[in-house]
């Protein structure tokens, strides 16, 4: 195998590997903008208490960064759930613009507060499995990204079978699909609203207590998975969790390559030109449908 050949495909495997945390990224954002019709300018700081969650949990009890993501999910759940029935609930009819500002003024507020309560300092979680790879043939394999990539996919299915398979599911679809039918239906919408938002909130923090493991912890990280997460909704169709998934991979080798060809500075030209082509190809996306919202 010839050294360009073996760069290229060690690229391709890097970009899937921070594809896969994109794609996680995403599904919430997705899930939000799908269901509520929300653009929740709020996301990314959410993924920055999931990063802050498994980090105290990590470094104040000791628990395993991956064994603690099934309680990083949990939290944010709970938060966003509050945060949805308490604050955003109450501008739901308002115009789309209210709602744009209102999120975006609560990730404002989340993330001067987490700057107050824990400093701008840079944290990481190293465990001693940090920094290990696995090779693999000719190709190198970090032990955290692959692991991270591997959740990813799980979540994604998981999120998938829940709003294909259950009731909870049908419900959310029906809601999204006519709010008004769902309501007659006797479709709790409020409660319906909340825990869509709840299930973002967890995704997001999945998506933090990953990037955790691999990048820097501070207050200000969440808004470039913002508009991570408004790139891959765009670029894989919005509403579809097979499209965050494609989506994320995709931007993921786009960046890797980019950076690999052109030099650091062209991953995000080379993204956004991208996403630019597709928006004038396929407005909806590559996965999207005209549908509001599909599994």
């Amino acid at each position: 195998m010839s050294v360009q050949t073996q760069i290229a495909l060690q690229n391709a495997l890097n970009g899937l590997l921070i594809g896969g945390t994109y794609a996680t990224v995403a599904l919430g954002f997705s899930l939000v903008w799908g269901i509520l019709n929300v653009v929740n300018l709020a996301h990314g700081a959410l993924v920055m208490l999931g990063a802050y969650t498994t980090y105290w949990l990590f470094t104040l009890f000791g628990v395993d960064p991956f064994l603690s993501l099934p309680l990083t999910g949990a939290a944010l759940f709970v938060f966003g759930y509050c945060v949805q029935r308490g604050i955003i609930n109450q501008v739901m009819r308002a115009p789309f613009l209210i709602t744009f500002l209102l999120t975006f003024g609560l990730e404002l507020l989340i993330t001067n507060i987490a700057q107050a309560a824990w400093t701008a300092d840079f944290r990481s979680v190293t465990t001693v499995y940090s920094g290990r790879s696995l090779s693999v043939g000719p190709l190198t394999l970090p032990i955290v990204r692959g692991a991270s990539l591997l959740i990813a996919f799980v979540v994604a299915i998981l999120l998938h079978v829940l709003l294909t398979r259950t009731r909870l599911g049908t419900a959310i679809r029906a809601t999204a699909s006519d709010q008004e039918a769902a309501r007659l239906m006797g479709i709790p919408i409020a409660r319906v609203y909340a825990i869509t938002f709840g299930i973002a909130a967890a995704s997001a923090g999945v998506a933090g207590g990953l990037i955790s493991l691999s990048f820097p912890v501070f207050p200000a990280m969440g808004a470039g998975y913002t508009l991570i997460g408004f790139v891959v909704c765009v670029l894989g169709g919005l509403g579809s969790v097979p499209g965050a998934l494609l989506g994320g991979l995709l931007l993921g080798l786009l960046q890797t390559y980019a950076a690999s060809w052109l030099g650091p500075n062209y991953d995000n030209i080379v993204a956004f030109s991208a996403l630019i082509l597709v928006l004038l190809v396929r407005p909806a996306g590559l996965l999207g449908r005209v549908q509001r919202f599909r599994g």
